[in-house]
């Protein structure tokens, strides 16, 4: 796995489900492919991470496919997140805190029921459900948090794509796409949803701390209390626990018990004590921990950030490292006791082009004789980097004493930098057996059976006439599945 920043890994699933989807090379051809990573390989350099090079081919092959694909420039940029967005509600939520004009009726508050008690209980209920979370499933968090994802729908366009694919989009892949991003950068966008929602609370809390003062500059509030079961002392006892958070962090003193029985209905004071015990309880219960919790939040998204990866181990990716070279890719390729026509060498040369992922440099070796047991063909073979092929011809009956034999050796000398593959060309074979779909069946199992002594596993091909989707899949099995 490697990391990568979100622009990259966007780049990167566009131009995965174009290659993968794209089967025909109707959009994107070979040519194009090998281009783009010899051009990426060139940039960076050899030396270079094999995360770099994934990113850099995928942003010159999207520099390609913008010009011929009138649809892809907008899909990408409607699923990238909106930076504007967290901005926008961050600032809505400071406006409306602002705004929020009704402070008292007649200009009175009631301290035991303020005007920020809605704000204060929500926060705190928030505060409980962020608890709680941890202990719920997957989905009663989703559940109980819909504003996450509204905020998610607000700066992606992961729902209007969804949409305009049911109603029928140009590209029938740009879903894929859609859906691909979403599931990778769904950790990613939960937490900067959280981290602006968390923002906007504390927004909202300022705002109303603001139209507080604001107002108090030009209106007379009187504060007072009125209760049908409280006495002073009790009301005292509540305000006790309720403001000592906004006393300790203003180093304020809480009114003592004549002062609350005096301020019963139709007694009242003057609210500007009140409204500075209000706005630092805000302050204290609401603006300081959602503050922290943005922080927190921002963390959460730096690293989920950071953990953007691609399956590098999978088929599509390993191809692509592959084609990582700046000089066209070595393949050595070694026929045994047989010579293949001219148009399985022209159809073998499409298909390893396929295989690297790039410009293959084929190099056909003279075919080792039957029954040759001293190896001289691999001998011969150059120590570079690159794939070994082994040809074989399906049309021949397979011996343990020779083919067999001969792909021990093969295996023997394998590697990491020179890895294996055993093709069997199915060309003389399938012309001389006609439309017989059980006798290919019978003469492929006895290869199978013959070449698992070898730990090796044959891809079948009729390189005269390649079906290049199912020997692109066939090839990358047996380069990588070895049987043990």
């Amino acid at each position: 796995m490697v990391g990568m920043t979100e622009a990259d890994a966007l780049n990167i699933v566009a131009v995965r489900v174009v290659e993968t989807a794209d089967r025909d090379r109707a959009i994107w051809t070979d040519a194009d492919r090998a281009w783009a990573s010899h051009a990426a390989a060139a940039a960076i350099g050899e030396s270079g991470a094999s995360d770099q090079f994934v990113a850099q081919r995928a942003r010159l092959a999207l520099e390609r496919l913008h010009e011929r694909v009138a649809c892809l420039p907008g899909a990408l940029r409607a699923l990238a997140w909106r930076p504007w967005v967290g901005t926008v509600i961050i600032a809505a939520a400071f406006a409306a805190g602002l705004l929020a004009d009704r402070v008292g009726s007649a200009q009175r508050i009631n301290v035991l029921a303020p005007p920020v008690l809605l704000l204060l209980i929500w926060n705190l209920l928030v505060y409980l459900a962020l608890f709680a979370a941890p202990m719920l499933g997957d989905t009663a968090r989703r559940n109980i948090d819909p504003l996450r994802r509204l905020v998610t729908h607000l700066g992606t366009g992961l729902r209007r794509m969804r949409s305009r694919h049911q109603a029928g989009a140009s590209a029938p892949w740009v879903a894929t796409i859609a859906v691909d991003w979403a599931r990778m950068a769904a950790p990613l966008y939960q937490a900067r949803a959280a981290r602006i929602l968390h923002l906007a609370a504390a927004a909202l809390a300022l705002g109303v701390i603001a139209g507080l003062y604001l107002r108090g500059m030009v209106l007379e509030y009187r504060a007072s209390w009125e209760s049908t079961f409280l006495d002073p002392a009790a009301v005292q006892t509540l305000l006790a626990i309720v403001l000592a958070p906004g006393a300790g962090l203003g180093g304020m003193r809480l009114p003592d018990l004549e002062r609350i029985a005096a301020m019963r209905v139709p007694g009242s004071e003057n609210a500007a004590p009140w409204l500075h015990l209000l706005a630092l309880t805000m302050l204290a219960w609401v603006v300081l921990p959602r503050l922290l919790l943005a922080v927190v939040a921002a963390w959460r998204e730096r690293r989920r950030v950071r953990a953007l990866s691609m399956p590098l181990e999978q088929p599509y990716f390993r191809r692509l490292l592959r084609g990582f070279h700046v000089a066209p890719n070595p393949v050595q390729v070694v026929p045994y006791a047989y010579t293949p026509t001219p148009a399985a060498v022209a159809g073998l040369e499409i298909l390893l082009a396929r295989l690297v992922g790039g410009t293959a440099s084929v190099r056909i070796a003279t075919p080792a004789a039957y029954g040759d047991d001293d190896d001289s063909s691999l001998e011969d073979l150059s120590a570079e980097p690159g794939p070994i092929v082994l040809l074989f011809n399906l049309a021949a009956t397979p011996e343990r004493e020779a083919h067999c034999a001969f792909a021990i050796a093969a295996t023997a000398r394998a590697s990491a930098a020179q890895p294996l593959l055993v093709l069997v060309d199915e060309t003389s074979f399938k012309a001389r057996a006609g439309d017989d779909p059980q006798r290919v069946e019978q003469r492929r199992a006895a290869w199978r059976d013959l070449l698992r002594a070898a730990h090796v596993v044959p891809a079948f091909v009729d390189l005269a006439t390649p079906d290049l989707t199912s020997a692109d899949a066939a090839m990358d099995a047996a380069l990588f599945a070895p049987v043990t």
